[in-house]
């Protein structure tokens, strides 16, 4: 994370020598942005942290730990399937799990179901795609997301 700091950083100061202008007028548009964003952030993991609260680190990994075997990657998918969530939330929730003892294999099921399941949108999905297309879409994005969770699982194993 110190990398990324330094690097980002370093690169603002050479575009701040090359445009002044531009560079502040980019860091005001990132600091609006980031304003804009913060409430709904700072919501959401305080709602995340409650619920994780509530929820004890036993059960978490009855269902998501490597206790849990193949039915953690069930488990990953079908949140990740019913939830809709941003990016800006799901990774640091990630983060978080991981920490709780969540495997990243585990974790990257989630998060691609998060991104490329979604069962709460499929009456809108459906609107547009027809049903058929739309439930394929979803099936095989969900088997999708199991094989990247296993792909996952033996690349962190083997490495």
């Amino acid at each position: 994370m110190l990398y990324v700091i330094i690097l980002t950083i370093v690169l603002t100061i050479v575009s701040f020598i090359f445009d002044k202008d531009k560079t502040l007028k980019g860091i005001k548009t990132g600091m609006k942005q980031f304003v804009n964003i913060l409430p709904t952030l700072l919501s959401v993991i305080i709602l995340i942290s409650i619920v994780l609260y509530f929820i004890s680190d036993k059960v978490l990994m009855e269902y998501l730990g490597a206790g849990a075997g193949l039915g953690a990657y069930f488990s990953a998918a079908i949140l990740g399937a019913v939830a809709i969530l941003p990016g800006f939330i799901a990774y640091p929730l990630s983060g978080i799990l991981v920490q709780s003892g969540v495997s990243l294999a585990v974790i990257a099921v989630f998060i691609t179901t998060l991104k490329m399941v979604g069962f709460m949108t499929i009456p809108i999905e459906q609107k547009y795609f027809g049903l058929k297309v739309t439930l394929m879409r979803n099936a095989l994005s969900f088997v999708g997301a199991l094989i990247v969770g296993i792909a996952m699982a033996l690349i962190l194993n083997y490495f």
